[in-house]
């Protein structure tokens, strides 16, 4: 679960960049974050990662209580966590197997469990063709399904997808929003920031709009594409 309590985030004196901020992302719930540019959503993700902290108010993560949170148990923290971003991040000199499986190699997780771990996230995201392949050689939306891949081979309690279709076509965004609800339906919470509205009407659900530091809008909305 995330829950912040009375939030409010000031990088100066005088900016004030999260007013006393109130939300609840109950575990298993997919939600859109959208906004206008310095509406506060990057702020958003950056306190959930334990990057920046509360001026004021109380943040909580995956059990964690993230404002009194130890350095040292930060670590800790993030192995909940997967996250997927706008640039994809790929190791380049690291075929697909590999740039998944690293994330579970640098915490020594076992080889039988690596290998497992990683042929469930590759069927899932329907990589199969593409292991043996490196970053150059992907499309970008074959980027992207390796990053969601990675992002949930150590499998999260949490997702936080930031603009993952920032970079690829239009038709491409669609597949890589249905990955993540097909996620999301195996029990893990996704919360995707986004500016592409089509996106959020088409498949709706629940929407939070951040505007100028403050929760303008956290509904329920119907989408275009109900096959639910």
């Amino acid at each position: 679960m995330v829950k912040l309590e009375n939030v409010s985030v000031c990088y100066q004196k005088n900016l004030q960049v999260l007013n006393n901020v109130n939300l609840t992302i109950e575990d298993g719930d997919f939600a859109f974050v959208v906004g206008s540019s310095g509406a506060g959503k990057s702020t958003l993700i950056k306190l959930l990662l334990k990057e920046i902290d509360a001026t004021s108010g109380n943040v909580y993560v995956n059990g964690f209580d993230v404002t009194h949170l130890r350095k040292r148990k930060i670590p800790k923290l993030r192995r909940t966590i997967g996250v997927v971003f706008q640039d994809f991040r790929l190791i380049p000199n690291m075929n697909v197997y590999n740039n998944i499986a690293f994330v579970l190699r640098v915490t020594d997780t076992p080889r039988k469990q690596i290998k497992e771990r990683v042929s469930y996230a590759v069927e899932l995201l329907g990589l199969e063709e593409k292991l043996k392949s490196y970053p150059n050689e992907l499309s970008g939306g074959e980027q992207q399904r390796v990053a969601l891949a990675r992002a949930i081979v150590n499998r999260p309690q949490l997702i936080i997808a930031d603009e993952p279709t920032g970079n690829i076509d239009p038709e491409r965004s669609y597949e890589i929003v249905e990955l993540l609800r097909e996620i999301n339906k195996r029990g893990t919470t996704v919360l995707m920031v986004t500016h592409e509205h089509d996106l959020v009407k088409h498949f709706g659900g629940r929407i939070i709009n951040i505007d100028e530091g403050s929760i303008a809008f956290d509904s329920v909305i119907g989408g275009y594409n109900e096959t639910e």
